[in-house]
């Protein structure tokens, strides 16, 4: 822990904070194994996602609304259902804590009159993978790990390296060959070693495939961001919905949208919102509709076709605008269907125009530029008010999870560069009166 956070931790009263973490159990074969364990995966199944369990009654007796409005904004504000025994463990770089935005503007253009965005751009590497990865990384160091490794479409791997590096571990990320360079510089900036994986004709994903070999090979920690290879990161997804009843004033909206790539962070959200009812710091539970890419929907076809949350299959041939939504196999897809299910919610595919038309709406009406990925979610809800499906009066709450900035080139080619004139009035006019501010103005 860094000393700024510990002198937080202790001027709101805090000395050493206790996690109520009990057990985990496989999702798949059922073996369970306890909190003390030095355990990342099953060891029965090669996809068993193990979920972590809580006392929620001792959780009670510390975490309620009161105690936690005199702590810390931000992920760790809700230490005693994070999977960490030590507070002193935890690395950060300041995570979470990110604005719920009220869009009346936007709200106007669909016709909501109480839409908000969970604007997850503004965690410390710009995108929601951050919640994810102080929780893995602090993990890494509670069991001792050097040498940290992930498989990753880009934002993940970005997150990891910056806060291995914030804890001086070593960090290893096999990502896709045509992950944007954008994100790539990110991660070579912060020490990781980046390796490109051809992306060959197969059943499996190539990264998790060495992923999971050098694992084998080397014993490094396994730090995906998605579920079963490493349990503790889905848990930082589920801080979004704690953040969002506290910022709604300790109500619950009616719905919340979410892109689905792995799955992981719906399937944490929706946990979280059960969470905080099941504390006693809401009453009632928010609708999810969960939001792929037509060219990447295997948790929307599963759901449509009502398949078992077990029996998702993956997508062939994966092909979206939104690269972080364009996981073939949905690691975590189980529990975000079953989320989806038992909140009584949707799931919605969206075209790649349709998310690249929701990513310049909402930078336009919100001032909030996000990468396709991240904006699939505006897509999908622009889609579900249009047939009726959220109504006007309802409270959403839609969740933009990463930065523009992480993928430039895409929204660059949907415009033509600026003008190009000498510094004259004259040719500004020109321009002003011609409306030619993507021409260039030849001079005189």
């Amino acid at each position: 822990m860094s000393k700024r956070w510990r002198a937080l931790w202790q001027s709101a009263g805090r000395r050493e904070l206790r996690s109520s973490f009990t057990h985990l159990v496989c999702a798949r074969c059922g073996t369970a194994y306890g909190a003390d364990e030095k355990v990342t995966m099953c060891r029965n199944t090669d996809d068993g996602r193990l979920e972590i369990f809580y006392n929620y009654e001792e959780a009670k007796e510390t975490l309620t609304r009161e105690t936690v409005q005199g702590r810390p904004k931000g992920v760790w504000r809700y230490f005693e259902l994070l999977p960490l025994e030590k507070s002193r463990n935890i690395v950060t770089l300041g995570e979470g804590g990110t604005p719920l935005l009220k869009c009346e503007r936007l709200g106007q253009e669909l016709g909501l009159q109480k839409l908000y965005v969970k604007d997850e751009t503004r965690n410390p590497t710009a995108s929601f993978k951050d919640r994810a990865m102080t929780i893995g990384v602090s993990k890494a160091v509670e069991f001792n790990a050097r040498t940290v490794v992930t498989a990753s479409t880009g934002n993940a791997a970005a997150s990891l390296s910056a806060l291995s590096a914030r804890a001086g571990l070593k960090c290893y990320a096999f990502v896709h060959e045509n992950a944007p360079l954008g994100k790539l510089a990110q991660l070579a900036c912060t020490g990781a070693e980046v390796i490109r994986v051809r992306n060959v004709e197969t059943a499996e994903d190539p990264v998790v495939k060495m992923m999971k070999l050098a694992v084998d090979r080397y014993g490094w920690y396994p730090c995906p961001s998605f579920g079963p290879f490493n349990p503790y990161q889905f848990e930082g997804g589920k801080t979004v919905a704690y953040e969002i009843v506290e910022q709604l004033e300790w109500n619950s909206p009616d719905w919340v949208v979410i892109p689905i790539g792995g799955g992981g962070l719906l399937g944490a959200n929706w946990k979280g919102f059960v969470e905080a009812e099941t504390l006693g710091m809401v009453n009632g539970k928010p609708r999810i509709a969960g939001i792929q890419p037509e060219g990447c929907a295997p948790v929307v076809k599963a759901f449509k076709e009502r398949v078992d949350p077990l029996g998702i299959e993956p997508w062939a041939n994966p092909s979206t605008v939104a690269g972080g939504l364009k996981d073939p196999i949905p690691w975590d897809g189980d529990a975000a269907l079953k989320s989806i299910k038992d909140s009584g919610g949707v799931a919605e595919a969206v075209t790649d125009e349709e998310i690249l038309e929701a990513q310049e709406l909402l930078a336009r009406t919100e001032g909030i530029f996000a990468e396709p990925s991240g904006v699939a979610s505006i897509a999908g809800l622009i889609k579900l008010a249009k047939a009726g499906v959220i109504e006007p009066n309802e409270r959403v709450v839609v969740e933009v999870t990463g930065s523009g900035l992480k993928d430039p080139t895409t929204v660059s080619q949907r415009f033509p560069e600026p003008a190009i004139i000498s510094p004259e009035i004259a040719r500004f006019e020109e321009l002003l009166h011609g409306k030619r501010f993507s021409q260039t103005v030849m001079e005189e």
